[in-house]
């Protein structure tokens, strides 16, 4: 008797195989854009809640840049970041919102018209980060 697979008995496999990663691809697509999204936007609370801090800390006006390509934390008109992570870019997720830097007071409430949201996005997964003035932080699914 010989020992081995038949044509048939390889493409039943092949076929199956086939099925079973079309219908598994897609999911595991989904759960890896909303992990991305879901880090994304966990970056986004913690460098506001950085920049607040160092604010309140250090008793002087500290800037925060958010932007596709870099998160970036410094004092305006001082050469030189105090803090820089790059920006949800790096893992595949389009960031819209806001272009302007959020500035905060010594006492960490933000200067001028600060309230904003930013929409991240990956695939189908959505989050919004909306911040308001006071320095309250909400992500939205």
């Amino acid at each position: 008797m010989r020992r081995g697979v038949t044509l048939l008995e390889l493409a039943l496999v092949l076929a199956i195989m086939g099925l079973v990663l079309g219908i598994a691809i897609p999911r595991v697509q989904r759960v890896a854009d909303s992990l991305a999204v879901h880090h994304a936007a966990l970056e986004l609370v913690s460098a506001h809640r950085r920049a607040r801090s160092s604010a309140i800390l250090q008793s002087r006006m500290v800037e925060l840049t958010i932007r596709s390509d870099s998160l970036a934390i410094r004092i305006p008109g001082a050469t030189g970041d105090l803090w820089h992570a790059a920006g949800p870019d790096a893992k595949g997720v389009s960031l819209t919102g806001p272009t302007r830097p959020l500035v905060f007071s010594p006492v960490g409430i933000t200067v001028g018209v600060s309230n904003a949201s930013f929409r991240l996005s990956r695939g189908t997964a959505t989050r919004t980060v909306i911040v308001s003035r006071l320095g309250r932080l909400r992500v939205t699914p």
